[in-house]
């Protein structure tokens, strides 16, 4: 199990990760980081659990960068407790605190670390030419129209081909990623259509043909439908 970022400053076991699509399970992914973590941290004393002494642990404080493509407030709060299942309370709790930090965005942050407010330009940038030409292109464009006073010009200018690697490889993913959120919506979608058609046959005495029909399905999609119908 790994997360992103981990370091413990002042007693405060800070854990950051950086998230470029919106998940909700964050909370239950930083709690069993900070549990594994912890356990780590306590793996020297462990002993010191049975004992009648309290064993101080550092604080954990869990982060997530976010800069997707939704449009989110500057900051939201995530809950462990979200997930837990309706009419449920449990006894344990973790709060993610997400930061926006698309350009714009959580404007005391950015001008408090110059780095992060450069790459959030970077990001920003590419996306708008990425609309216009092809990412590598974007890319390109995006690293040459960089401001000299960027403390990340030097930086990117002098790891180029590696820089324009990694992003280009995190591009596809996020291509990949919403191609497959896609396909699931849709498969969705399909799966209740086909309930619906299955209601209408049961509760009206209709045909197949008769039900599609009605809810506007074409011929060519129902061997689709009737093999959907056949799984239910």
């Amino acid at each position: 199990m790994h997360n992103d970022v981990s370091f413990i400053i002042a007693n405060e076991l800070n854990l950051y990760e950086q998230q470029s699509s919106y998940n909700p399970n964050m909370p239950v992914r930083q709690f069993l980081y900070a549990a594994k973590l912890i356990e780590q941290y306590l793996a020297p004393i462990q002993k010191r659990l049975y004992w009648t002494a309290l064993v101080k642990i550092p604080a954990p404080k869990l982060i997530v960068f976010y800069n997707g493509k939704d449009t989110l407030n500057d900051e939201t709060f995530l809950r462990l407790s979200d997930a837990f299942y309706e009419g449920t309370i449990g006894d344990i709790e973790a709060t993610v605190c997400m930061l926006n930090i698309n350009y714009g965005r959580n404007e005391t942050l950015a001008k408090a670390c110059k780095p992060l407010k450069e790459y959030a330009w970077i990001v920003d940038k590419i996306r708008i030419y990425a609309k216009q030409m092809p990412i590598e292109n974007a890319v390109d464009k995006t690293i040459t129209e960089m401001p000299d006073a960027f403390l990340l010009k030097t930086f990117l200018l002098k790891h180029k081909a590696e820089v324009k690697g990694m992003i280009l490889t995190e591009y596809n993913e996020l291509e990949h990623e919403e191609f497959v959120r896609t396909m699931e919506r849709a498969e969705g979608k399909a799966e209740g259509k086909a309930e619906d058609i299955m209601n209408m046959m049961q509760k009206l005495k209709l045909s197949f043909e008769q039900a599609a029909e009605i809810l506007n399905i074409s011929v060519e999609d129902y061997p689709f439908y009737k093999k959907a119908i056949a799984k239910m």
